[in-house]
């Protein structure tokens, strides 16, 4: 498959984790420790320079819900819900379905952890679909914002911020008697790494269960049908691809995951809200981010590497 290079980065843009070969930022992300690995999937931070009045138009497309905590920085999404704006605070957001616009006015620090499919329903009891493109206060999930808030340090180090969202993980755990998501959860999500292109009934097969069984445990933890969570991985591994944050040996197979070109550019731009020659053409900062976390992931989920190891891209 052909790929157009990547434009630079704004060069006002000075992400402190540094940039890919080809230019584009990366954030610090890592897996979590051993003992957490059941209920979250990854860990970031995200520390990035602007001018205070400088406002960073983009997006966001995670295939799982986060907690993120936004410790500086003026910013603002469209949720399902309407727009939003918030500054210094813990937010929840749920998975989302499509790209949902954000903007960022000034230096920004982000962190987050990004939970596993099942993880909010056996820890929170709360209805994933319910909270798809949505983004609300950490209050609504049992713990107000100002407390998690006043742990974080702005001067302490990325791994210390890590290891301290681990712990109020631990805790977490702890409090739900370390009840572990649905392992047909953990199966299926497996499965979408590995190959989004399968049909549903093969899938139910590799599950050990029948396909109405999968589907109700799907929509329970994933919050949408099995064929939406496919869908969307596939669309989200071609976009780290266009991005220049995937392995390049896997082109092809990314690319024959689409019939033909108009499929690609019809199921794309549904989600992407643009084509994927705009999605190339427009310097994505944040986007980019995030689709790079999400493909390291990946790679070290299906033994591709090893955690820590060097990824292709960088």
């Amino acid at each position: 498959m052909q790929r157009r290079r990547q434009p630079a980065i704004d060069p006002r843009i000075a992400p402190e984790q540094g940039i890919t070969k080809e230019g584009q930022p990366l954030s610090y992300n890592r897996a979590p420790v051993d003992d957490l690995a059941p209920w979250v999937a990854r860990l970031y931070v995200t520390k990035v320079d602007l001018p205070a009045d400088y406002t960073l138009d983009c997006g966001l497309f995670n295939d799982t819900a986060c907690v993120r905590i936004q410790l500086a920085g003026a910013w603002t999404a469209q949720t399902a819900t309407g727009p939003e704006a918030f500054d210094r605070e813990a937010l929840f957001f749920g998975p989302q379905t499509r790209r949902m616009p954000v903007s960022v006015t000034g230096s920004f620090i982000s962190l987050g952890m990004a939970l596993r499919p099942g993880a909010c329903t056996v820890l929170y009891g709360v209805r994933i679909a319910e909270l798809l493109d949505r983004m609300v206060p950490t209050d609504q999930m049992g713990r107000p914002s100002e407390q998690i808030l006043w742990r974080f340090d702005p001067e302490a180090t990325p791994e210390h911020w890590l290891a301290t969202l681990e712990q109020m993980m631990r805790q977490r755990v702890e409090h739900a008697g370390g009840r572990v998501p649905d392992p047909i959860a953990a199966r299926f999500e497996e499965i979408s790494m590995r190959d989004p292109g399968m049909a549903i009934g093969r899938a139910a097969e590799e599950c050990g269960v029948d396909r109405r069984k999968l589907e109700r445990v799907v929509k329970r933890d994933f919050g949408m049908a099995p064929k939406q969570v496919l869908r969307r991985a596939r669309a989200l591994d071609m976009a780290s691809h266009l991005r220049g944050v995937a392995d390049a040996s896997e082109a092809n197979d990314i690319a024959l995951r689409y019939y033909d070109e108009s499929h690609l550019i019809h199921e794309f731009t549904e989600l992407f809200g643009m084509s994927p020659r705009q999605f190339v053409e427009r310097p994505q900062p944040i986007m980019t981010l995030a689709l790079e976390s999400r493909q390291a992931r990946r790679l070290e989920a299906l033994n591709r590497i090893a955690p820590g190891e060097s990824r292709p891209w960088e």
